[in-house]
């Protein structure tokens, strides 16, 4: 792509950390490469309030790799953003210094609010009309309504499949009591927030929790983003799919064949957070669109300086 800005996109999440170096010219951009480490960063600090020594050495290494390769790809920005455990562990500063270290720019932490609309704009940059976009972390979760490339609501939840994983389901497999448990505690959280939205008529489900259970729901032999990005599935067969994951050990988790086993322990709280959306969201659709683009691409955008 000719007169292209290649840009380096680092998204830190609770559970993994992603790489994205695309080539950006006006509203047009073409990947170059995208990879993913599950380096748990956010490891105790439901429980805590810190990053574990061994999550940091984990993430720091994966930075260290992810810099390497964007060097070698000419990246000419790099912009690394770190979200939901970053916001909560007091020493936030030993992650920022190591990666400002290796990297040579500090990390952004993201406010929710910040999180939710780089999701949005990452998953509908390239579409029109009205959309709710759900992105499930492994700390926080995001809700973003919007339209041509505007936010007109958002909220940012504390949930996501790490954090809910600790905190609720020890058990594996996970118990009836368990479920229970956090079934009413996502109720309470999620119904006084979204029963008042306008119904949904175009729903976009973005990240790794929710491209995971798509590949369950499509029987996928093997995860292919080709066959999962842009699928439309129904609501109904989302849901199964959530509840089947739920009910699998991990050791079941892990020999499904697109599972990555860094998301096996972890899948059965974010499937039920994605259940438990699907069932408060006041829905005019019956099926979900699946997006690889989400908030790495959002990243990648505002790199770019648009």
């Amino acid at each position: 792509m000719p007169d292209a800005l290649r840009v380096a996109a680092m998204d830190c999440g609770t559970n993994s950390l992603r790489l994205l170096v695309t080539d950006v010219r006006g509203e047009e951009k073409r990947d170059v490469v995208r990879e993913m480490r599950v380096v748990r960063l956010g490891q105790g600090v439901d429980e805590t309030g810190r990053f574990h020594p061994d999550a940091l050495d984990r993430t720091l290494a994966v930075t260290r790799e992810f810099g390497e390769l964007a060097t070698v790809l000419g990246a000419q920005r790099i912009r690394f953003c770190a979200t939901s455990a970053a916001r909560d562990a007091e020493n936030a500063d030993e992650l920022n210094d190591g990666v400002e270290s290796i990297l040579g720019v500090r990390p952004e932490v993201l406010t929710g609010e910040d999180e939710a609309r780089a999701s949005f704009l990452g998953a509908t940059r390239s579409t029109s009309g009205s959309a709710l976009v759900v992105d499930i972390g492994g700390g926080s979760t995001e809700l973003v309504v919007g339209a041509d490339g505007d936010v007109q609501w958002s909220h940012s939840f504390d949930v996501g499949s790490v954090r809910l994983t600790e905190r609720f389901l020890p058990s594996d497999p996970v118990s009836i009591d368990e479920v229970t448990a956090l079934e009413a505690y996502l109720d309470g959280l999620l119904v006084p927030q979204v029963s008042s939205l306008e119904p949904v008529s175009t729903l976009v489900g973005v990240a790794g929790t929710i491209t995971t259970v798509a590949a369950h729901a499509l029987e996928l032999p093997s995860y292919d983003s080709s066959a999962i990005h842009g699928a439309r599935i129904s609501v109904d067969d989302m849901r199964t799919a959530c509840l089947s994951l739920l009910r699998m050990s991990v050791a079941d988790r892990r020999a499904l064949p697109f599972m990555h086993p860094g998301r096996a322990d972890v899948i059965g709280a974010g499937a039920m957070i994605l259940d438990a959306v699907l069932d408060a969201v006041p829905l005019a659709t019956d099926t979900v669109t699946v997006s690889e683009h989400d908030i790495l691409d959002g990243i990648a955008w505002g790199a770019a300086g648009l």
